[in-house]
């Protein structure tokens, strides 16, 4: 059998274990383009729809059961119905919604959060992580008076900021410059050819969407170091990887930006994001302040995304529960990789503890522009395959591990992988250049 047959027999028998799921994308598609409404989740023949979560695992409107390791892109931390947020926004919604003022959650949320991150000593509530990223730079441009902000190749940091080698028509027009992802070198030179025009440097220090690729610390030393020599802001986008450790990977790392953007599992399966830094910088949203900047939002401080978050990280994942789950799932991470080896597989997975990916080869991609195309084309395979064992990635292979996983769900997890792998690499060896560009682009 050919690759390209194997990748439609795959379809084919996912189709037919999943009527209803297809018949909604049918329905979907006369009132949304292409049935969707969130681009990300679109795959070929159509996605899953999903029914219910509980804990760890999802069911879809066919009664397929699935382990969750998709987890909501990293943002489906504590699983589908903790009993201790559920509690929390039951509590809030017997309260009262849209309070029009500020409610009784906010002030202690905001207090757990500047404790916990280094360079946060004044925060902000908005709505997403995209709005969490957009205010950051916004505010590096005010603050320095200048517009030219770098990023890196291959970086996502939402809807409107997405950076590779073909210019996204999406992103917001501002006065880029592009950088090469842990080159320490050629992106010193870079920034020191700017100087006085750059406003900021904006990184996710595990950068996600490319294949969740950690930063290395030399790397961000150099940043931080060539930030200050300019006069430039440091902005770590943790959006996703203040997950990691008891306080995001700045804490691990021991690199201090001057602004950092949150979202995703701290708004406990809310709406949420958040942007915080040196107080110098955020106190110019001070609104008793003549000049201060206007930061609006309805739902900014909305009382669901308060209390559900407040809850979550007040009594499930405080700090040392945050550093044990890191070291739990590092040990997940290198056990995998183990078994890869012993099965003679020639693939390893990137990321640190929680947030994995997988790639051909027994060498991590150190960067965006070294990532395999081939590995795009496994993972859509494995993706199907994992699907059939019971488990659930993200449509582009991502990994996210969450709480409700004990040692002997972890272990399940592996062996699904592992079988998963062994399957689809030879199709992958086999597999022509028109059928890889097929699979990257459908």
């Amino acid at each position: 059998m050919t690759a390209m047959d194997h990748l439609d027999s795959l379809r084919a028998g996912y189709a037919a274990r999943r009527p209803q799921s297809q018949n909604h994308q049918v329905r979907a598609r006369h009132v949304m383009p292409g049935g969707n409404t969130r681009s990300v989740l679109h795959m070929d023949p159509f996605p899953i729809v999903i029914a219910r979560g509980h804990a760890d695992e999802l069911t879809d409107i066919d009664g397929n059961t699935y382990i969750d390791c998709a987890g909501e892109f990293s943002a489906g931390l504590y699983g589908h119905d903790d009993p201790v947020i559920l509690e929390a926004l039951h509590e809030a919604m017997q309260g009262g919604l849209v309070l029009s003022g500020p409610n009784r959650y906010e002030v202690e949320f905001a207090e757990l959060l500047c404790a916990r991150f280094p360079s946060v000593e004044r925060v902000r509530f908005c709505n997403s992580g995209t709005e969490a990223n957009l205010f950051a730079i916004q505010t590096a441009r005010n603050f320095t008076r200048r517009d030219r902000i770098m990023v890196f190749e291959g970086a996502y940091h939402g809807g409107v900021l997405t950076f590779s080698k073909v210019p996204a028509s999406m992103t917001v027009p501002f006065d880029w410059v592009m950088a090469p992802y842990n080159d320490i070198e050629t992106t010193r030179a870079l920034i020191r050819a700017q100087g006085s025009d750059l406003a900021a440097i904006l990184i996710e220090p595990l950068i996600g969407a490319a294949g969740n690729l950690p930063a290395h610390v030399d790397f961000l030393r150099m940043l931080r170091e060539e930030a200050t020599r300019v006069g430039a802001i440091l902005i770590f986008d943790e959006v996703k990887t203040s997950r990691i450790g008891a306080r995001g990977l700045q804490g691990e790392t021991g690199v201090t930006p001057d602004l950092t953007s949150l979202g995703k599992y701290l708004g406990a399966g809310l709406p949420f994001g958040a942007f915080g830094g040196r107080a110098d910088l955020m106190d110019i949203y001070d609104p008793s302040r003549a000049d201060a900047l206007k930061h609006a939002g309805t739902f900014n401080n909305n009382v669901m995304s308060m209390a559900g978050g407040l809850a979550g990280l007040k009594h499930l994942f405080p700090p040392q529960c945050a550093a044990e789950f890191l070291t739990r799932t590092e040990a997940f991470r290198q056990a995998l990789d183990c078994g890869l080896a012993d099965a003679g597989l020639e693939v390893c997975f990137s990321g640190i503890g929680s947030m994995l990916s997988f790639h051909l080869g027994r060498r991590v991609p150190q960067a965006p522009t070294e990532v395999n195309p081939r590995s795009v084309l496994l993972r859509q395979l494995v993706h199907l395959n994992a699907l059939e064992r019971g488990l659930a990635l993200t449509p582009r292979g991502d990994i996210y591990l969450s709480l409700p996983m004990d040692d002997a769900r972890l272990t399940q997890i592996r062996e699904i992988l592992v079988a998963a792998l062994s399957d689809e690499l030879p199709f992958v060896a086999q597999a022509n250049a028109g059928f890889q560009h097929k699979a990257m682009t459908s």
